[in-house]
């Protein structure tokens, strides 16, 4: 059977809109605007971050990585059930979803092995789409880091963290998308006794600031920590929201997992779901290959 004019069009549609990951289209990046602590941020400002819903309902954030994968934390699931799970993507306000919003569910869920509910340790996670996202200027990827040597040689400048998550504990959660620029914290002085006391190990990082006030809560778990690589002239995944002590308070900053720890396991547990999956459940760069290769033989695999 050979390619449609129609299925060539929908192919071509997948990655219409591209500008490369890390890229902020409906913006002049970086955009330095001024979640606790944190302002309201504008339409499309961080079109990587999606809501993770659970029967319509917001449990966590996430970043967009490809058309198929979401990156976000293992705590945010207590196992890897995907029932009536979704993502929303494109979308600032979560109490009037605009034209750019897109709505995905979740086919498979995908925990880190070593993940460790007592301390957060290695607190990352996949979430396979069923149906790959369009980028738009409203949906775009979010850079991953190659390895643990780019967080020194990509030149990383200012670092923010978003999400819908309440401005206290057991707070209401924002209807509107909240933004707040952090600083980085040396591992050491974070360690120190009158900080976390030791509990800060090399998987994490820890990001706010000394006199707090600003800092992500309950509802931003799974978010990014996001930062802008002056060289690269666009956003990489810093760190995924992790844990804390509270919210926002003196010498408690967010922790978050390192991602740059992670990038061999993002990579061998997408290349594991992939290699079980279909040439239709393929990632959209694979099945664009195949299905262009089967028309140049006159097939349709």
């Amino acid at each position: 059977m050979f390619i449609t004019a129609l299925q060539l069009v929908f192919i071509s549609s997948l990655s219409s809109g591209i500008t490369g990951c890390g890229k902020q289209p409906l913006l002049d990046p970086p955009k330095h605007l001024r979640i606790s602590g944190g302002l309201s941020a504008l339409e499309g400002a961080w079109p990587w971050q999606v809501s993770i819903q659970r029967m319509s309902r917001h449990i966590c954030g996430g970043s967009v990585i490809s058309h198929w994968w979401v990156v976000t934390a293992s705590h945010c699931f207590k196992n890897s059930n995907n029932y009536k799970l979704r993502i929303v993507a494109g979308v600032n306000s979560r109490s009037k979803y605009g034209m750019g919003v897109q709505y995905r569910s979740v086919q498979q869920v995908i925990l880190h092995e070593n993940f460790s509910r007592l301390n957060y340790d290695n607190d990352v996670a996949l979430l396979h789409l069923h149906h790959p996202l369009y980028f738009t200027k409203h949906v775009q990827p979010l850079c991953i880091m190659e390895n643990e040597m780019d967080e020194k040689q990509l030149s990383f400048s200012s670092c923010y963290i978003t999400g819908w998550g309440s401005s206290v504990l057991e707070g209401m959660l924002f209807s509107t998308l909240q933004e707040a620029e952090v600083d980085l914290i040396d591992t050491g002085i974070c360690n120190q006794s009158s900080w976390y006391n030791g509990h800060v190990n090399d998987n994490m990082i820890c990001a706010g600031f000394y006199k707090g006030g600003v800092d992500t809560c309950q509802g931003d778990s799974g978010g990014p920590l996001q930062c802008f690589s002056k060289d690269m002239e666009r956003f990489y995944l810093y760190g995924v929201t992790s844990h804390g002590e509270d919210c926002a308070l003196p010498r408690k900053p967010g922790i978050y997992t390192r991602a740059s720890r992670y990038t061999v396991w993002l990579r061998e547990a997408q290349t594991r779901s992939v290699s079980a999956a279909s040439v239709t459940d393929l990632p959209v760069f694979k099945l664009t290959s195949a299905l262009f290769f089967s028309a140049c033989m006159g097939l349709l695999m």
